[in-house]
């Protein structure tokens, strides 16, 4: 080929002209809660599902006033504070404000678990393989493409967001919710990863995924864990999310 920088430059136009060729790293909860129901019932009636709903003009009177924000002011296209109450903000396939998704608009499943276009599919198939067999599935298989078992940092990401924290990360712009503000806003992740009521109920998992990285409460949560509702195949079209 006499001009292959021409031919790279030709690919990359291509790409760039077609961009449904490079798929989301983000799917949204919709493809996660059609096998985990249970789950996903529970996270339904936690703060988190309505995390974009407390953005909107009227919502959570109290406690903007208290943050020193307007409560007659619509919130859900400010992007100083829409990145805390989506999935994915800032991320390959994550939520957009020029192009909002319904099913990444709230702190859903990705949020803690990361994205799952990578690692959905090895999840189902370790799922079927269990259910068919018996065969387990090593958790670094999941996890080297991306499912996070410890997602600790993700939840500091926004709830240790503001300067003093302690928290290293913490960076422009910050959360105006602090302790300073109400005590309540005080995090302590080992605390509320136990609350069902701001995380969601746990369930008997079937055991198809073993070994390392595992999250630190795994057992805990499991010896209490009740029956859940199971799901069908997670594969299957689901249509517009939009």
């Amino acid at each position: 080929m006499k001009h292959p920088i021409t031919y790279i430059l030709a690919l990359i136009a291509l790409f760039a002209f077609f961009p449904g060729t490079v798929a989301a790293d983000f799917e949204g909860r919709k493809k996660c809660s059609s096998c985990h129901k249970s789950q996903a019932k529970a996270w339904g009636e936690t703060a988190h599902a309505n995390a974009m709903e407390s953005l909107k003009a009227g919502e959570r009177k109290e406690a903007k006033v208290k943050a020193g924000l307007d409560p007659d002011k619509d919130y859900t296209q400010d992007k100083d504070c829409v990145g805390c109450h989506v999935d994915g903000w800032g991320e390959k396939g994550g939520y957009t404000i020029e192009k909002p998704k319904k099913m990444l608009a709230a702190v859903g499943c990705e949020s803690c678990h990361g994205p799952g276009k990578k690692y959905r599919g090895d999840h189902r198939k370790g799922g079927q393989a269990f259910e068919k067999s018996g065969k387990t599935t090593q958790r670094s298989v999941l996890s080297k493409k991306g499912q996070d078992f410890h997602f600790e940092e993700s939840c500091a990401s926004c709830h240790l967001n503001y300067e003093g924290s302690g928290w290293k990360g913490a960076k422009a712009p910050y959360t105006p919710f602090t302790p300073e503000v109400d005590e309540k806003y005080r995090f302590d992740f080992d605390k509320m990863v136990k609350n069902d009521k701001a995380m969601h109920a746990h369930y008997k998992l079937d055991g198809a995924f073993v070994g390392e990285p595992k999250f630190k409460y795994h057992d805990e949560f499991q010896a209490n864990a009740q029956e859940g509702e199971k799901g069908g195949d997670d594969d299957e079209d689901d249509g517009d999310d939009d």
